[in-house]
């Protein structure tokens, strides 16, 4: 096992005056054992910033370290790391188990020492049963905990995941969640997952790096990041219906936004006027869209609150405890 340290990493392509910067000085201490989730839009640099862990992408400026090592100039295989993908990467024509031992065998292991490291993780990761199949005699569930399965055998000082829940549908990922949090409760290697998907960033991090256009917006655990969002970014990425970011809201102090979560606005009998334009059911809870002058603002109600008619005028009001200010012009929380 081992820590990562993160210091001053810099990302070019090109040179002169066709050099794009596309990482931006990103800083993170992770420690031995953590989980640590990568999130933001596609584009932001995330992945960028995993392959240059992985030593996939070469560093434009900064430093690396996994445990007490630089590992700037070592190739991918010096640095102890094993790296789940999104595409699986599994070979067609063997089975389970080869795919499982095929970089074991590559080191010249010991057949038996093989086996047990197969049979170990096959049984971590339910696959016992599986060991004789080939990739296409499985579901895209199993094929990724195949995939993980390969990393696992390795012992690896660190797991890399790089969005490896993408091409699994709803069900799938949701089970896939919970078993790589039992996989990381069982294994505690230091981890680090990258995803686009903030309900995957929210519920499997330990801590999170929110990443937007190459820069490290905010880092820390998804409770901080959710309840004390440092940018207006963060609190429009983090939270799913976003935060309400409002400049001209009744009360709001000159040259800074407001920012109030959906489920923070109590409809009553006095506050805001605000006028419905649609509205969500989504099981328990229901959505109000609405317009509070220019500015649309999203309520989170419940299931058994009446439901306002389109174009009708409801009163919310913040809890004052829950408001969040940011300045206007640096987006900064204030």
């Amino acid at each position: 096992m081992a820590s990562i340290q993160l210091k001053n990493i810099v990302k070019k392509y090109g040179k002169g005056k066709h050099e794009l910067q596309v990482i931006h000085g990103v800083n993170a201490d992770i420690a031995d054992r953590e989980f640590i989730v990568i999130v933001g839009p596609s584009g932001c640099g995330k992945s960028t910033l995993l392959r240059m862990v992985a030593g996939l992408e070469e560093i434009s400026g900064g430093e690396i370290w996994i445990g007490d090592r630089v590992v700037n100039k070592l190739e991918p295989a010096e640095r102890d790391i094993a790296m789940v993908f999104q595409n699986y990467a599994l070979y067609p024509h063997m089975s389970v188990f080869d795919n499982m031992a095929y970089g074991l065998k590559i080191k010249k292991m010991p057949i038996e020492e093989i086996k047990q490291r197969v049979d170990k993780a096959a049984g971590i990761l339910e696959l016992g049963h599986l060991l004789d199949r080939k990739p296409r005699q499985l579901s895209g569930g199993q094929r990724q905990r195949v995939a993980m399965g390969r990393a696992i055998v390795r012992q690896p000082q660190v797991f890399l995941f790089d969005e490896p829940l993408s091409n699994l549908d709803a069900k799938l990922r949701a089970q896939t969640r919970l078993e790589i949090q039992k996989l990381h409760r069982e294994l505690g290697i230091t981890s680090l997952f990258v995803t686009h998907d903030q309900v995957e960033a929210m519920t499997l991090a330990q801590r999170m790096i929110v990443m937007n256009a190459g820069v490290m917006e905010q880092f820390g655990t998804p409770e901080e990041v959710y309840h004390r969002p440092a940018t207006t970014f963060v609190a429009s990425f983090i939270g799913s219906p976003p935060m309400n970011l409002l400049m001209n809201a009744p009360g709001a102090r000159p040259r800074s936004v407001m920012g109030v979560r959906p489920e923070h606005l109590d409809i009553g009998t006095e506050g805001w006027s605000l006028q419905v334009e649609t509205t969500e059911l989504l099981g328990a809870e229901r959505l109000i869209y609405g317009r509070l002058g220019t500015e649309q603002v999203i309520v989170r109600s419940e299931e058994n609150q009446a439901v306002p008619e389109p174009g009708s005028i409801i009163r919310v009001k913040p809890r004052e405890d829950r408001v969040h200010w940011f300045d206007a012009a640096t987006r900064k929380r204030m």
